[in-house]
């Protein structure tokens, strides 16, 4: 029974920021700049609308030179590049950062509190968003 406990207890406490090594590698290549695993975000599906749901959803944001990945262990949510066509936009609040990603009635915000320097996270996520 214990035994029982101890792995059901383990599987609900996994880490959400493993990446597989090729993917590690390549983020490593384009020089990460800011990482955070295991984070709550509020994800926001047509934010500004009547019909407005949200949930909240543990995942890992990657932050290099040119990309933006939120993810969980490699499966990416968001995945920002100097080849996305999508809109995306970051927006600060106080301590709290709001990724906005698509438009209309795809439009999703994930809303988080990073673990330090929120100017710092924005500026960061802002530069690979506007390219540079």
């Amino acid at each position: 029974m214990l035994v029982a406990l101890a792995v059901a207890s383990s599987a609900c406490d996994r880490g959400t920021g493993a990446l597989p090594a090729e993917l590690s590698a390549q983020l490593e290549r384009e020089g990460i700049v800011r990482r955070a695993d295991d984070l709550t975000f509020r994800r926001t599906h047509r934010p500004g609308t009547a019909q407005v749901r949200w949930d909240d959803k543990r995942a890992s944001l990657v932050v290099t030179r040119q990309t933006v990945l939120l993810h969980v262990n490699g499966k990416p949510l968001v995945e920002i590049t100097p080849r996305s066509t999508g809109s995306y936009d970051i927006h600060r609040d106080h301590d709290c950062l709001q990724l906005h990603a698509g438009s209309g009635g795809s439009a999703i915000s994930w809303s988080f509190r990073p673990p330090d320097d929120p100017d710092g996270w924005a500026r960061d996520i802002r530069a690979v968003i506007h390219g540079g």
